[in-house]
């Protein structure tokens, strides 16, 4: 049996996760905004929406690389964080098989409401809803003091995998959300 297909979920294997992590590390832009997963047992229980834990937590410090040009946090950095939130928890609330299929982002819509406090923020991300070809996401990133910053509706979409466009690397040993 093929390793990379065995696995329905990231939460089923270990090793795919572990690539996982590679791969989005591996991610420039990633890299630059400083974009890190926070693993499920380092949630605090008060860091939770509605009584629900979040299915995926990603963290963004507050730095000048995801500035703009006003000296505040940029709206692009904060929807690339919810993105990348998002499309994890789709991920692992799907039927995602890396190399075999992909998840697209179909739409992000994302409210800014108000600038952080402090020097990082968390995008917090929870499935309302797993189809079998579209997911659906909400996100809500807040800063150090669980201030609501940023809240956003997402949806992805489960596609067949296809060829990376050149010098962009997916499929079974990259896997990608």
């Amino acid at each position: 049996m093929d390793p990379y297909r065995a696995a329905m979920s990231y939460a089923d294997d270990p090793d795919l996760l572990a690539r996982l992590y590679e791969a989005f590390r591996a991610t420039p832009l990633h890299a630059l905004l400083g974009l890190e997963f926070v693993p499920d047992v380092e949630v605090p229980t008060s860091h939770t929406d509605q009584g629900t834990r979040p299915d995926a937590v990603v963290s963004m410090p507050v730095r000048p690389e995801a500035y703009g040009s006003t000296g505040n946090l940029h709206g692009g950095a904060v929807a690339t964080l919810i993105d990348v939130a998002a499309a994890t928890a789709a991920a692992r609330s799907a039927g995602f098989d890396p190399g075999r299929n992909a998840l697209v982002t179909a739409d992000l819509h994302v409210r800014y409401l108000k600038r952080p406090h402090g020097d990082v923020v968390h995008a917090r991300a929870r499935v309302l809803h797993a189809g079998r070809s579209l997911v659906v996401v909400e996100c809500r990133v807040v800063d150090r003091e669980d201030r609501l910053i940023a809240a956003a509706d997402f949806s992805s979409m489960l596609v067949d995998f296809r060829a990376p466009l050149a010098g962009g690397t997916s499929g079974p040993g990259h896997p990608e959300m």
